[in-house]
């Protein structure tokens, strides 16, 4: 990575700037219990959790004959807002946020998340001062985000050589792929290191790193 090169960085949201993976393990292990379907810990779920998200479901063992993908999404996510209010920014995440936008880089948001809550979720964090633009889903589904991204290049209108995707699932680095933008992924969120470095983007260890890269004084 070139930090140099780069004027524009595009920032996954939930697992990468949220710490949230382990509200989506206890909320699904609730509905889990009420199917009397085995139950989660937060290592298996980083090795199944995927996009698009009834393909997870279906692994956990979901029988959407029995009830609608629809229905049993929507409950999770019903669930989910009623609690999100306890999930807290990554320990680094207003740090680097703060050093990377003096060192002159602009800031987006691209996310799964929908629309709405996901702006919500940033003034509530005190950190959407920091992002141009904060572009997610505008269901709760969460089906994929490569069209929203494609929306968030038109209107950027930048060379795509300098944008810098930074995530935390396979699913991000199929993103920027499909994009053509550069990726970095941290395995600080809903995707294991064991599956991240499958991936042909490099994947660094922590958002300490990460800042250490962006906002060195030779930045």
């Amino acid at each position: 990575m070139e930090p140099s090169k780069y004027t524009h960085i595009i920032w996954d949201w939930n697992g990468t700037l949220l710490d949230d993976a382990w509200l989506c393990v206890e909320v699904m292990n609730d509905m889990l219990r009420l199917r009397n379907l085995p139950l989660l810990n937060l290592e298996r779920y980083r090795d199944i959790f995927d996009f698009p998200v009834v393909d997870y479901y279906k692994k956990l063992g979901f029988d959407f004959e029995e009830e609608p993908f629809e229905v049993v999404g929507m409950d999770f996510m019903i669930r989910y807002n009623e609690r999100q209010g306890e999930c807290k920014l990554h320990d680094e995440a207003t740090q680097i946020l703060e050093c990377i936008g003096r060192k002159g880089f602009h800031q987006c948001i691209l996310s799964a998340r929908e629309q709405n809550e996901l702006r919500k979720e940033t003034v509530d964090l005190g950190v959407a001062g920091f992002f141009e633009k904060v572009d997610g889903l505008d269901d709760h589904y969460a089906h994929g985000k490569t069209d929203v991204g494609i929306r968030l290049l038109q209107e950027l209108g930048v060379d795509k050589t300098k944008i810098l995707f930074i995530g935390d699932t396979l699913h991000d680095a199929e993103v920027a792929k499909e994009l053509g933008i550069d990726c970095i992924l941290i395995p600080n969120g809903h995707h294991s290191k064991e599956r991240l470095v499958t991936s042909e983007f490099p994947m660094i260890r922590s958002l300490n790193e990460l800042s250490a890269r962006l906002c060195s004084p030779t930045t």
